[in-house]
């Protein structure tokens, strides 16, 4: 009988911590990692629950008045930002477990680190950014935030199902768009859907083009329910999101089955956000649009019978 080393075995919690933020914190997506095959899906956990830790860093407290805590934001997002590159760059493992188990993802895929990069200045973006001139600002705040989120987790999804395998660049690059194009849609999704919730932390992620567009001002975003103009706001911002969505679309054929599955039922769930706050008639101020948990489960259903 064969034990495992104290490595093997500290990897595998570290994946475990990342897999119950993931099931705490992203239901939807959580729920769309079920259909990948378990040697994936513990690599998605991973940038996942990397990507949330740092996420919180900036938004836990972000509505307290006190300047004091965004230096402390600051603080903590810098150190947090070296102990990752020294994770990635050190030859001994940290001692965090949300590190150990990104630093062997990265390692394992040869994830390129721009797109860390990236995200971190991203992150650093949201500790003194409270609006958006337009949407070519936004998109490069979301270029960080979540486009790139999209192309970490690319090499993982193209990967083949039966087990890690050498990627063609040419395949990597071919997809890299759509992947860019999703990361997009989702985040997107969650800025119309979160209106309400971000102001409380005095941020707008909307456009300020597009509210100005629309006969928008700041503060008619925390009435209580929805004007007609916000409501034509936030119904442009949907066909916007839309867009998106169809972008990314090609990189579907260019997955293996399972990981097609998986990237299918994340496109019904998140996109049935955006049904549902049609549904609502495009009002994000009276409530959170969240789609039922019976219609997720459906959705799943459909997936594994399309497979079968």
């Amino acid at each position: 009988m064969t034990h495992a080393t104290p490595q093997v075995t500290a990897l595998a919690a570290a994946y475990a911590s990342c897999r119950d933020l993931h099931r705490i914190h992203g239901r939807s997506y959580y729920l769309a990692t079920r259909l990948l095959p378990a040697w994936k899906r513990r690599h998605v956990h991973a940038l996942y629950g990397f990507t949330r830790f740092t996420d919180d860093i900036v938004d836990v407290g972000d509505d307290a008045p006190d300047p004091a805590a965004g230096t402390e934001r600051a603080r903590r997002l810098g150190q947090w930002t070296g102990q990752f590159y020294a994770a990635v760059d050190g030859a001994q493992g940290p001692a965090d477990p949300i590190l150990l188990a990104v630093r062997h993802t990265v390692t394992t895929f040869g994830l390129p680190l721009g797109d860390f990069d990236a995200f971190f200045a991203s992150m650093c973006m949201d500790l003194h950014v409270r609006a958006y001139a337009d949407y070519d600002a936004l998109l490069e705040y979301m270029q960080g935030s979540a486009a790139v989120i999209g192309t970490m987790m690319l090499p993982i999804l193209l990967a083949p199902d039966e087990g890690p395998g050498p990627l063609p660049a040419a395949t990597v690059a071919a997809a890299r768009e759509s992947a860019r194009q999703l990361g997009l849609a989702f985040q997107l999704t969650n800025f119309i859907r979160d209106v309400a919730e971000d102001l409380g932390r005095g941020r707008v992620y909307l456009p300020g083009a597009d509210l100005e567009q629309f006969g928008v001002h700041r503060d008619d975003l925390a009435a209580p329910s929805a004007s007609p103009a916000v409501r034509r706001l936030v119904a442009f911002e949907i066909g916007r999101a839309r867009a998106h969505y169809r972008n990314a679309q090609p990189g579907l054929a260019m997955l293996p089955p399972r990981s097609r599955r998986c990237v299918r039922l994340a496109y019904a769930v998140y996109g049935g956000i955006l049904d549902r706050i049609e549904q609502a008639g495009c009002d994000v101020l009276a409530g959170r649009a969240v789609v039922p948990r019976r219609q997720r489960a459906a959705a799943v259903v459909r997936e594994l019978a399309r497979s079968a």
